[in-house]
């Protein structure tokens, strides 16, 4: 029984200066869709905590990060898709704690992606109701709960809790 390999064989989120305006533009698209229309308003008021901050948070991670390194997934590889790249992120933060406001703006994210017509590949069962408020809703619940039960009630040793 042949088995696929599930690793990649090269990494597909080292830039290099042919793929560099694909993360770039990968970035760019993503952050729109995820805060359109206010996505060039943040950005400005990013870049007066520090100039290099917007640079920073679109080419590291929205680049590199959280946009999908290829536009079709190549064979024995998923394509994670907006859906889930926004309950990834909510989960992540969530369970960090202490990180509030890129929280809610992830949830907003999540919500924006129920908007946006299906890409290939993208389909998720249940969309519709993941991307309502009772679905993210239900996404903060669930990390709360995978939280507590993993700290034994003590919460994020990371940071304090935030709360939405």
């Amino acid at each position: 029984m042949k088995v696929l390999e599930l690793t990649p064989s090269r990494s597909r989120r080292q830039s290099t200066p042919d793929s560099l305006p694909s993360v770039l533009s990968s970035a760019s698209s993503l952050w729109t869709s995820i805060y359109a229309p206010h996505s060039d308003k943040l950005l400005k008021k990013l870049a007066q905590s520090h100039p290099d901050l917007p640079v920073h948070i679109l080419s590291s991670h929205y680049g590199s990060l959280l946009a999908d390194p290829f536009t079709a997934a190549p064979a024995g590889h998923a394509k994670v898709g907006r859906v889930l790249t926004s309950v990834v992120a909510i989960a992540c933060l969530r369970a960090q704690g202490g990180v509030g406001p890129q929280v809610t703006s992830h949830v907003f994210g999540l919500r924006k992606a129920g908007e946006e017509p299906v890409g290939e590949g993208e389909e998720v069962q249940g969309r519709e109701w993941l991307t309502s408020e009772e679905g993210a809703t239900w996404v903060l619940e669930q990390v709360d709960a995978l939280v507590e039960l993993v700290t034994a009630g003590r919460g994020s040793s990371f940071a304090t809790r935030a709360k939405l």
